[in-house]
């Protein structure tokens, strides 16, 4: 089976030899170097039509030798907020950089108190996984977070129980990724032969454009249960970078449809450096696309864009939950 997690592995050690010009623990230093490593290593200046060059001469001249940790933190992070990216992080010791308009500026259509309705107290959890059986005979799996391991035992669990459910409802809302591993494991139960999802690239050189080719990713079907009948994933804006992976391989699988809202994206794997005076910067380094050649850094659309209303909200009903329980009835 050819894992996915393999090649990034081999990108991540061969781009992790670069080595960076050494610059003074100075502020300006620092400055120089966090430029340099996102000029040299970022990923999508072209796509977002970011001027990085004027970029420099915007914040160079708000540095100097003078300035305290804060004010130069300050200063770096707000040249990282122009890259419009989730995955472009700078951490330090007393607080953590980070870009989250991805999703602040969307609305969050997901409610744990609805949430709470639909699984009850008596629900089932399985790794990572929260399930039940609704009073409709559809299967509802949460997974909030791929950073929470789930094993190939939790999997066959989880559809052993729900077997003889007409569909399921397999809901990834708010999930801001995690472990890639945990994606394609999940993905591999609802396929039955190798299917193409993806593609991915990897920086040749320093040049904004100097990619390798596009090589394309797959998921091969697992050799343990695998679930047959109808799917219907439902995604919001908080579902970004392995959880936006994670879409992109469900949308190629003929028995899924996707309902809710556009995701957040965060689709180039990050890659992390250092600067001179300790704080590291993580950052997009290698762009993936879905089986079509399309970025999805910005975000997958639904087949089905639906929100939660105030109507339904205030009756106890998630809007999103309900649509796709009547598409799995009427199917």
């Amino acid at each position: 089976m050819k894992k996915i997690t393999l090649l990034i592995l081999l990108i991540f050690s061969i781009t992790s030899c670069v080595k960076e010009e050494e610059r003074p623990d100075t502020p300006t230093g620092n400055f120089e170097a966090l430029w340099h490593i996102i000029d040299e290593h970022y990923c999508f200046f072209d796509y977002k039509d970011i001027d990085w060059n004027q970029i420099y001469q915007t914040y160079k001249v708000r540095v100097n030798d003078n300035m305290n940790r804060e004010q130069l933190f300050e200063v770096l992070t707000d040249m990282l907020s122009k890259l419009r990216d989730g995955h472009v992080n700078l951490y330090t010791a007393f607080d953590n950089g980070r870009y989250w308009n991805w999703h602040e500026d969307y609305p969050t259509n997901f409610s744990d108190t609805l949430q709470r309705r639909y699984l009850g107290t008596d629900y089932r959890i399985a790794g990572g996984l929260r399930y039940r059986i609704l009073d409709d005979n559809i299967g509802y799996v949460y997974y909030g977070s791929f950073s929470s391991a789930v094993g190939e035992g939790n999997l066959d669990e989880v559809i052993q129980h729900l077997m003889f459910c007409q569909g399921m409802i397999l809901d990834i809302r708010s999930n801001g990724g995690g472990d890639l591993t945990n994606a394609e494991k999940l993905a591999a139960r609802f396929c039955n032969q190798k299917t193409p999802v993806g593609y991915i690239q990897h920086k040749t050189g320093k040049g904004h454009n100097d990619f390798s080719a596009q090589e394309p990713q797959y998921i091969e079907p697992s050799s343990n249960l695998r679930w047959q009948k109808k799917v219907v994933l439902l995604t919001n804006r908080g579902v970004f970078s392995a959880a936006n992976e994670f879409t992109t391989y469900m949308k190629c699988m003929p028995q899924v449809t996707v309902v809710g809202d556009r995701t957040g994206g965060g689709s180039g794997l990050p890659f992390t450096a250092s600067l001179p005076n300790g704080w590291t910067v993580r950052f997009s380094a290698c762009p993936t696309y879905d089986a079509n050649h399309n970025q999805t850094e910005f975000g997958i659309d639904p087949d089905y864009n639906v929100a939660l209303t105030d109507e339904d909200f205030n009756k106890g009903k998630d809007t999103i939950i309900e649509h796709a329980r009547t598409l799995l009835n009427n199917n």
